[in-house]
């Protein structure tokens, strides 16, 4: 069984680990114990600041650093570094495109206990507005890890999408390489693709294992850079299997799903059918329940994958 960890848990171990390559600061809203920015805090006390339940604020003063020349890491949850600061975020970063990094965790209903208010499901869309900010979504802490870098050495604003719940690591293998802007095929097959991010990708191998098992050979692909989405990979699955699911912790709307659809639409009409929130809000409960309750299951891109066929 592959080992889990959280994919906020691998974002603080990389600030760290990163810390005496790279040149940079880490910004908070009193949330660093549970962001993992607290591990940053505790290594590099000098290059953190803590701004308070103020994450506009925590926005702002990250934007007049980066203007200053600092790369600078801003972090709190996802529905409140999205959602709370979107004004801050669309015209003192995405605006002057600066050299700001949101690490956003507790994103989709994998917050669990902490309800509707907390569980951010509109993020991706949010974000994926923004003109020039690069949207990324990993699917494990391997993923994770290499995304810090990548924004690290990468210049411009980035939106770092992080999950509270432990998931399966999926990308431990040596050939294993992180290419921003570029899609990973992880299975490939013939008869439907399965195009996943996040939490979402380990569930479309299994969805993938059940198919096969039925005689049914699905194509999956990880779509960890939303923003700029990798056109190249999704044409060529439209084209070589003629049906696409995507699957996504995340409302339907705005999200993976409608990015492939804008894809496929415009290059290569295939159908596309979509697994995720279905426009409605979380709610309070324990995490496997909530995902079944949400259809984000790998029996859930089962039952897709087929529908998806039967469209061709």
């Amino acid at each position: 069984m592959a080992e889990k960890i959280a994919t906020r848990e691998a974002y603080g171990k990389a600030l760290v680990e990163f810390a005496d390559k790279y040149d940079y600061v880490v910004l908070d809203a009193d949330l660093a114990e549970a962001t993992k920015t607290g591990m940053f805090k505790k290594a590099c006390p000098d290059r953190f600041f803590d701004c308070g339940i103020a994450e506009g604020n925590m926005i702002t003063v990250a934007a007049g650093l980066a203007a200053a020349g600092k790369v600078a890491f801003a972090s709190s949850f996802a529905m409140f570094a999205a959602g709370r600061a979107f004004e801050q975020v669309r015209n003192s970063v995405g605006y002057p495109h600066l050299n700001v990094k949101i690490g956003a965790t507790h994103a989709g209903i994998t917050v669990g206990e902490d309800g509707a208010t907390h569980q951010c499901l509109e993020d991706i869309a949010l974000m994926r507005t923004i003109p020039g900010m690069v949207v990324v979504s990993p699917a494990d802490a391997v993923e994770a890890r290499a995304a810090v870098e990548t924004a690290i050495t990468t210049y411009g604003p980035f939106y770092m999408r992080f999950g509270r719940a432990a998931v399966p690591v999926i990308n431990d293998r040596p050939d294993y390489k992180f290419e921003l802007g570029k899609g990973v095929l992880l299975r490939d097959g013939k008869d439907v693709t399965i195009i996943a991010t996040g939490i979402m990708v380990s569930m479309a191998l299994e969805a993938a294992e059940t198919l096969a098992a039925e005689g049914i050979d699905a194509r999956v692909i990880n779509i960890h850079t939303i923003k700029p989405i990798d056109r190249e990979i999704i044409v060529k699955a439209a084209k070589e299997t003629g049906a696409i699911v995507t699957a996504e912790e995340h409302n339907i709307i705005g999200g993976l799903g409608a990015a492939v659809s804008e894809v496929v639409c415009e290059e290569c009409p295939v159908p596309v059918v979509k697994v995720g929130v279905n426009d409605s809000f979380g709610r309070s409960g324990k995490v496997q329940p909530l995902l079944e309750m949400y259809g984000l299951t790998p029996a859930n891109i089962v039952e897709k994958a087929k529908k998806a066929i039967s469209l061709k």
